[in-house]
């Protein structure tokens, strides 16, 4: 589905990572979100930029605002161009983390959101894109 509008933002910083969070929320609120589906993209949309920032030594985050018919979404893509995820079924696991974190980022944002794709492999980068819609 195309989107209605774009914006990409790099993410190379803390500070980026917190303008991720203010970006989501400012178009979760122009595209009428409910407080609790605002709440849960930013919450989505900050762990992933985190990892990206964190495991994929930065890079970008793509936002899209959907329309379908009378629907209305939410589309963030995150994408790194370092190492890549060897076993992107073992990150996406509870508990399973490769750095010091809690191991709850992937599998967060993935119930945080109506969609999500993750594609990744070593040497590759990875991609993760999700979407919310109202």
């Amino acid at each position: 589905m195309p989107a209605v509008r774009e914006e990409i933002m790099d993410v190379r910083s803390d500070e980026d990572v917190m303008r991720v969070r203010q970006v989501t929320r400012q178009w979760a609120i122009d595209l009428g979100f409910s407080l609790i589906d605002q709440t849960k993209i930013v919450t989505a949309a900050s762990e992933l930029a985190r990892n990206a920032l964190i495991y994929g030594g930065g890079g970008i985050t793509r936002f899209e605002a959907l329309h379908e018919g009378a629907r209305r979404g939410l589309r963030l893509t995150f994408e790194d161009k370092n190492t890549g995820i060897p076993d992107v079924a073992q990150a996406l696991r509870d508990g399973f983390t490769s750095g010091s974190g809690l191991g709850l980022g992937l599998g967060g944002a993935r119930r945080l959101s109506n969609e999500f794709d993750i594609v990744s492999a070593p040497g590759q980068g990875t991609t993760v894109r999700i979407a919310r819609w109202k």
